[in-house]
């Protein structure tokens, strides 16, 4: 079973993907979580701002795991980013397509601090740099690794919001075709 924390930072989570940071209130989380009022301000003192960077931060290490599992195994970068795109859009699908980004969704669509916006930057730079190591390592040089990770990176993102608005992952599938022949 889940400590609370991180019971309350998946819910969370969850709904902020759904609704946005500001489309969920405390006591929403707290019936979804299923605890009372007092576990929330114990594990996040500053109430909802620290439980949305927990939150993200749960997706982030999500994301980095989806990365790594897509290009371990990979033969090429083409391989892994289509991989990557793939499962992306089969999550969409067991989602039915009615998440954000799991990060974006949270910090950026929350209240505009310093705080959000620097773990924000932080997360995507992470996510990029795993996806540009991932390239280095199959045989690109750093320079188009750097590109492929950036372009790749910023495909997925427009391509979910392109997904969930039409309410069709074909989108995401279709990434790899679109990045990869303009590479």
């Amino acid at each position: 079973m889940k400590d609370t924390r991180t019971k309350l930072a998946l819910k969370a989570g969850l709904l902020f993907q759904q609704k946005g940071f500001h489309g969920v209130g405390v006591a929403e989380i707290l019936q979804e979580a299923g605890v009372p009022k007092g576990s929330l301000y114990h594990h996040f003192p500053n109430g909802k701002a620290d439980l949305a960077l927990a939150a993200a931060d749960i997706a982030s290490t999500e994301m980095l795991r989806i990365i790594d599992d897509s290009f371990s195994p990979a033969t090429d970068y083409a391989n892994g980013a289509t991989t990557l795109c793939y499962k992306l859009a089969k999550f969409f699908d067991i989602q039915e397509g009615k998440i954000g980004c799991p990060v974006s969704a949270t910090l950026l669509e929350g209240p505009e601090n310093a705080t959000f916006q620097l773990a924000l930057k932080e997360i995507f730079n992470a996510w990029m740099a795993r996806i540009r190591d991932h390239a280095i390592r199959l045989g690109e040089t750093p320079a188009q690794a750097d590109a492929d990770a950036q372009r790749l990176f910023l495909a997925i993102q427009g391509g979910w919001t392109l997904a969930r608005a039409t309410r069709n992952s074909d989108v995401l599938r279709g990434l790899p075709a679109l990045i990869l022949s303009a590479a």
